[in-house]
This record gives structure tokens, C-alpha cells and sequence, in this order.
């Protein structure tokens, strides 16, 4: 079979990961970027032996052949790229977030379905090893039926400090680390049909929330707790940016703890076992869990593409997730419980 042809949009900070997450994988080459500033375009290009660059979009989709676009891009450039690709009948990768508003990501979904276009959302949350290790457990029915969980996401990594103009958004953490832990409570627990946010700020002089905390009751009767925040504190077991979890079930437990360990717990005692991520060269080791789940998340993409089973976060799956991050900021302004119907939907 052929290499399937891509080009990228965005030569950014993440487009160099993303593109040697691609590069791991067989039947798939990367033959142009476009970025709006063409000199950053070159540099990625010849960093990882890319032909064609371009600092004209609509140029790059007349000039190349391609099989698949994968938008590396702002948030508030991804609708724009989006329905270019859905006009040019090309299937398309965004990256999370999908929108900055829940309208416009229906907009895109609905875009993409009308030109029968496939529409991915590169949502690698779901795809770290240890995330895949801890739903084989649960699925495994050791524990039983899961009534209560919670998903921690808390850090005083100095997030601030990096990335200053995130202390501009006027809705931060929900957006930036809830796209993922609320994506994982759906992958672990299925749909939500109840949600209740609280918010709060560690840093006065930023203008979004970097604390939240979000309950949710979900279709399968378990009740998921979902903890995010930046608020540059000091923690005993910070290792950002490891995600925890801890599940009981009516037999028993399990928990993702610090250093990758999974626990299950039942009456014959504890069995833990380490579950760390693969280790890739190109990959920065202290963000190794994060960097190492694009290569999965990327083959399941890719799957589709060549004919094969549904990838697991489409762009209609990944508006579910968008309808919680969202509702979230309503629950929390309202200060009241928000209730979803079959698909999410409030």
C-alpha cells in the first residue's frame, strides 16, 4: 500500500512532537507545513526532511496531493482550517481544543459530516499507556461495578512562568486541562447525565479560573469527581504531568498513583505492578507520558484513514466532551447542576 500524504498546519511548539509521533509509524509522510510565518515553516521542514513549504494555505491545498490535513494551529484558527479542508474533501486532524466556543465546534462537526468528510480531534489524553493499562483493569470487572471515582490533575507546576498569556484567557483550566480529564472520565465511565462545577483562582492576577473542581453523575450509575488546578503550590507528590486516578468498585479498587503504579485492590489483597510510558527519543523524558501518547493516538487516526475501524476521537465523540467543558463554565456561573440527555447535549 502507498504512503498516505499529509501536510501539516502550524510549526509551533507542538507541531515538532506531533510530527515525529507521525514519524514512528509505517505508510504515512508528511510532504508539506504551512505556518503564516514561513520562516518557522523551514525550520521544521528541514529539521524533519519535509519537501514543500508554504506560508499560503489555501496555495499548499492546490499545489499538493494530499490524502489527510493535521491543524497544529491556535485555537481560534482551527474552524477557519477546518472547513477549508471540508471544501477541499479532505479528511482533517485538529488539535484539542476544538473551539473556543461550543457553537462553532458544532458548526465544524456539522461541516465536516454535510462534505462527508472524516474529522478527527487529537485528544491523547486517553491514549497514555498508563490510561489504557487502568481501563483494562476496570473493563476486566475485577472491582465490579465502579460506583465513585476521582481524576486528579493537580500541579504547582509554574504554568505561568512558560506560557504568560495563558494568565490572559478569561476561561483557562477547564479549556486547557479539562478538554483531556473530562475526555477521560467518558473514556473510563461513559456519558455524563449530571454536572456540578465549582471554580476558584490561587492566582489574583490572572483574568480565567486555575482551580476547578467538577462532579458529574454518569449514565452507568458512578459518580466521578474530577480535580484540576495550577495554583504553583507545593505538593508531596507533584510529578506533573502525571494524571491520578482512584476507582471503587463494589469488589474492590483501583488506583493510578505517582511514578505510573497501578493498584487493584480486592478481597485477595493488592497487586501493583508499574505501567510507565514508552520512551522515544525525540521525546522531552520529563513530559514522556504525554509525548509517547500521540504515537497511539496518531495510529488509531490512521487506521481509519486506511479503511479500517472507527477511531476512537472523531469530532462528533470529542463534542461530548466540549458540551461538559462548557457546561462546566454555565454550572459555575449559574452556580447549579446542569443535566444532559443521551448524548450530552443540556
Amino acid at each position: 500500500m502507498r504512503n498516505l500524504r499529509f501536510a501539516i498546519f502550524g510549526a509551533g511548539f507542538w507541531s515538532q512532537f506531533q510530527l515525529a509521533a507521525w514519524q514512528e509509524l509505517k505508510g504515512v509522510e508528511c510532504v508539506a507545513i504551512y505556518n503564516r510565518t514561513r520562516k518557522k515553516a523551514e525550520q521544521l521542514a528541514a529539521r524533519f526532511n519535509v519537501p514543500s513549504v508554504y506560508d499560503n494555505a489555501s496555495k499548499l491545498l492546490v499545489e499538493e496531493k494530499l490524502d489527510f490535513i493535521d491543524i497544529i494551529t491556535d485555537v481560534n484558527t482551527h474552524a477557519q482550517f477546518v472547513e477549508l479542508a471540508a471544501k477541499k474533501k479532505l479528511p482533517v486532524i485538529c488539535q484539542k481544543p476544538m473551539a473556543p466556543l461550543l457553537t462553532t465546534a458544532r458548526r465544524m462537526v456539522e461541516r465536516c459530516r454535510q462534505a462527508r468528510v472524516p474529522f478527527f480531534i487529537h485528544e491523547n489524553w486517553r491514549w497514555q499507556h498508563p490510561m489504557r493499562e487502568l481501563k483494562r483493569a476496570l473493563d476486566s470487572k475485577v472491582i465490579g461495578r465502579p460506583f465513585r471515582a476521582r481524576i486528579d490533575m493537580i500541579s504547582g507546576f509554574p504554568v505561568f512562568k512558560d506560557q504568560p498569556f495563558l494568565a490572559e484567557l478569561e476561561q483557562f483550566i477547564i479549556t486547557d486541562l479539562g478538554t483531556h480529564t473530562l475526555d477521560l472520565a467518558r473514556f473510563l465511565f461513559g456519558e455524563a447525565v449530571r454536572l456540578f462545577c465549582q471554580t476558584g483562582k490561587a492566582h489574583k492576577n490572572i483574568k480565567g479560573e486555575d482551580i476547578a473542581t467538577i462532579t458529574m453523575a454518569m449514565a452507568a450509575s458512578t459518580i466521578v469527581t474530577v480535580n484540576m488546578a495550577y495554583a504553583e503550590n507545593y505538593l508531596e507528590n507533584d510529578r506533573f504531568p502525571e494524571t491520578f486516578v482512584f476507582i471503587e468498585g463494589e469488589k474492590g479498587s483501583i488506583e493510578l498513583a505517582p511514578d505510573f503504579w497501578l493498584r487493584t485492590t480486592t478481597k485477595n489483597g493488592t497487586h501493583a505492578r508499574r505501567v510507565p510510558p514508552p520512551r522515544y527519543a525525540w521525546a522531552d523524558p520529563a513530559y514522556d507520558v504525554v509525548h509517547a501518547s500521540i504515537v497511539p493516538c496518531n495510529a488509531n487516526v490512521l487506521a481509519q484513514l486506511r479503511g479500517g475501524p472507527n477511531a476512537e476521537t472523531t469530532g462528533e465523540d470529542n463534542l461530548k466532551t466540549l458540551e461538559l467543558v462548557f457546561g462546566a463554565y454555565e454550572s459555575a456561573a449559574k452556580g447549579k447542576a446542569l443535566h444532559f440527555g443521551k448524548r450530552g447535549e443540556a
